[in-house]
């Protein structure tokens, strides 16, 4: 298989507008503006609305979105490594409107016994290109709660990936919020995002060390991006960042009209 690096070149210009846009934003926090007015992240995922919805296995219609608001964040297919990688594409349709801005999510899990080499690395490479590769899409997300022992391959995974698709194209992936506050192993990932998951925190919360006392974010890919649930607490601190929303009970229950009244 080969590999193409892919590098990115910033312009003077564009790091003077960056430098101007980090002025900016200290300004209009110094004035007390509104969290929805602050700029968006700098890079490639700036041009992108805000607030993405994520649309897991189920039947969805998010055909009346505003999607000058909201993204839609569309599982797309899950890849279950065992002896070799099974995959299955997304069974149950979502619909939204043509000029919605699409971002399809790629679920990786593992079976027992899972074998975890260069084959099935290449395996699931060649899986995440397929909806890399779909028409139209603004960033791919990759969801994977890789486990201490799983990490290197999952860095390994993402290097290649990164190296195979199209340049201009943003790589998010999900982070377990431990990942994100008293663990450093993301540091020098290449992804644009890491989205912390501020939801069903049980199972970190128990993995946390006896003086940890909470999930602050250090971790700098993790501090541009942040992903809720409809029915749990949002962290108080929002300002400037990309929302991920989760809909406990479908898009349907937890309904994008009640999301707009709670977002103003």
């Amino acid at each position: 298989m080969v590999h193409c690096v892919a590098v990115t070149f910033m312009s003077t210009s564009s790091a003077m507008q960056t430098h101007l846009s980090l002025a900016l934003a200290a300004l209009v926090c110094s004035l007390g503006i509104h969290s929805d007015t602050l700029p968006q992240p700098v890079g490639r995922l700036a041009p992108l609305p805000r607030v993405s919805l994520w649309a897991w296995e189920r039947r969805e219609d998010l055909r009346a979105i505003d999607t000058r608001r909201f993204a839609v964040a569309y599982l797309d297919q899950t890849l279950t490594v065992g002896l070799i990688v099974n995959r299955q594409p997304r069974r149950d349709p979502v619909v939204f409107p043509a000029s919605a801005v699409r971002i399809p999510v790629v679920r990786i899990e593992t079976a027992p016994g899972a074998v975890l080499n260069d084959f099935n690395c290449d395996e699931l490479v060649r899986d995440l290109l397929i909806s890399a590769d779909e028409p139209g899409i603004s960033a791919l997300q990759v969801d994977f709660d890789a486990t201490r022992s799983q990490r290197a391959f999952y860095r390994d995974l993402l290097l290649h990936l990164r190296r195979q698709m199209p340049a201009n194209l943003p790589l998010s992936i999900t982070a377990l919020a431990s990942w994100c506050s008293f663990d450093d192993w993301l540091r020098g990932l290449p992804v644009d995002e890491a989205v912390p998951m501020m939801f069903r925190m049980e199972p970190d919360r128990r993995r946390a060390p006896p003086n940890v006392d909470d999930f602050q974010i250090r971790e700098p890919l993790c501090r541009s991006s942040v992903g809720v649930s409809t029915t749990e607490p949002w962290p108080d601190d929002l300002a400037g960042k990309r929302i991920y929303v989760f809909a406990d009970h479908g898009w349907q229950a937890d309904s994008p009209a009640e999301l707009e009244r709670r977002l103003q």
